[in-house]
């Protein structure tokens, strides 16, 4: 395996870490302290003005105006509508029904890249997205059974748009990676989708009282801001430059298993056999999405 290949698997194992760590860490913020979409726009403010400080003093990178207009297609997708359709499906569903919905993410990538990249559909990539499925819905269903009942019925509406929204943006943004830098990628998405939420979020963010807020919160809120939105999504690109939006979002899966993990170590939970079963059969997942090679006779 060359270099770049390891560090790109390197990559989103650490972006999906971060997002394993962020259930855990950013529990307590919403809705005591901040309202979700006063997060939302704190979380994509912070993050274009990182990444356009980092392109003004160290990085400038031209984009054609056409790959400026899906730029803006893909920040709708990856920024705003994907943000906003999280955060408010989860205010109207369960914790359980949006994770089961969450993980069927790779599915809809690994059919995405078929019709929209020209991904091969193998069997090997087929097994493993089956596998990793089936141990993070295991594990997810040990917290509680799954309900769709009427009331939760625009809420899991909200999340799969959230999950196909989420999908589309790692099958689009895949062919200008590979033409430019991550951090030129990253600048203009964020910029784009400060403009689609701001609309939506800027009242909320004015008019909430941040002087309430404690110190381990404000700490909560830079993870989420520094690791969960500026670090997670670059190395969530920086990825997407050398595998595939299929082997990328087959590390979802390994989500659940991290936040499990965490709160082991914090001793909210204890090690039981669901979590191993579940952790071995994502990791094979992975293993065959990523690293097993087809035989062609």
């Amino acid at each position: 395996m060359s270099r770049k290949l390891i560090f790109a698997h390197l990559a989103i194992l650490g972006a999906n870490i971060i997002y394993g760590l962020n259930y855990v860490i950013a529990k307590d913020i919403m809705p005591d302290y901040l309202e979700p979409r006063a997060i939302i726009f704190l979380r994509v403010a912070g993050a274009s003005a990182v990444f356009w400080l980092v392109s003004v003093f160290g990085f400038g990178e031209k984009v054609a105006r056409k790959d400026l207009i899906r730029l803006g297609l893909i920040s709708f997708l990856g920024v705003g509508l994907n943000q906003i359709m999280f955060f408010e499906g989860l205010n109207l569903t369960t914790p359980i029904n949006a994770s089961v919905i969450m993980v069927g993410i790779p599915i809809l990538v690994l059919v995405f890249s078929h019709f929209f990249i020209g991904d091969r559909l193998t069997s090997n990539k087929l097994i493993g997205i089956l596998l990793g499925f089936l141990g993070a819905a295991y594990l997810i269903f040990q917290s509680g059974p799954i309900s769709f009942k009427s009331d939760t019925f625009v809420g899991n509406l909200f999340i799969f748009i959230n999950a196909t929204a989420y999908s589309l943006y790692l099958v689009l943004v895949k062919p200008l990676m590979v033409k430019y830098h991550p951090l030129t990628i990253m600048k203009w998405v964020f910029l784009f989708g400060l403009f689609y939420v701001t609309p939506f979020t800027i009242n909320l963010a004015l008019t909430s009282d941040y002087s309430v807020i404690p110190l381990s919160i404000w700490l909560s809120i830079g993870f989420v801001i520094i690791f969960t939105t500026i670090f997670a999504y670059f190395l969530n690109n920086y990825s997407l430059k050398t595998i595939s939006p299929t082997i990328n979002s087959a590390y979802i899966f390994l989500q659940p298993v991290v936040a499990s993990l965490v709160a082991l170590i914090f001793a909210k939970d204890h090690l039981s056999i669901h979590t191993i079963i579940s952790a071995v059969m994502i990791f094979i997942g992975v293993y065959f999405v990523s690293f097993k090679k087809t035989n062609i006779n």
